[in-house]
């Protein structure tokens, strides 16, 4: 594969990342600087860390950046449930957001395991 763009995983990553953007927007302003940036930081991270692991000269680094795409995923999914719990996120939102993420998490974990099999 010549490029991270073509990684479904990356992709969907991507489209993650977007919803987070959309669904943080309406948080009270005083979040800014708070759960939002936090949410919003997790979710770069992810589709971040697959990017700048693809362009690095091992599988071992590569697997690195992945590590740190899962570990950030699995901080979104915390702040997720603290949005629920606090109302800044419907539970219809939450839970569309939430297994999008474990589709994800999914996705992630198969794709480091196939890497992880090329060493």
């Amino acid at each position: 594969m010549s490029n991270f763009r073509n990684l479904l995983v990356w992709q969907k990553a991507m489209s993650l990342t977007t919803f987070i953007y959309n669904s943080t927007s309406h948080f009270p302003k005083e979040e800014i600087f708070g759960l939002t940036s936090q949410i919003r930081r997790a979710s770069i991270s992810i589709p971040s860390n697959i990017a700048e692991g693809f362009g690095r000269n091992s599988n071992k680094e590569y697997l690195r950046f992945l590590n740190v795409s899962i570990s950030s995923l699995f901080e979104l999914q915390t702040q997720l449930e603290i949005a629920k719990n606090i109302t800044y996120l419907s539970e219809t939102e939450f839970n569309t957001l939430y297994e999008d993420s474990r589709e994800l998490e999914r996705m992630l974990v198969s794709f480091t395991n196939k890497i992880k099999q090329r060493n």
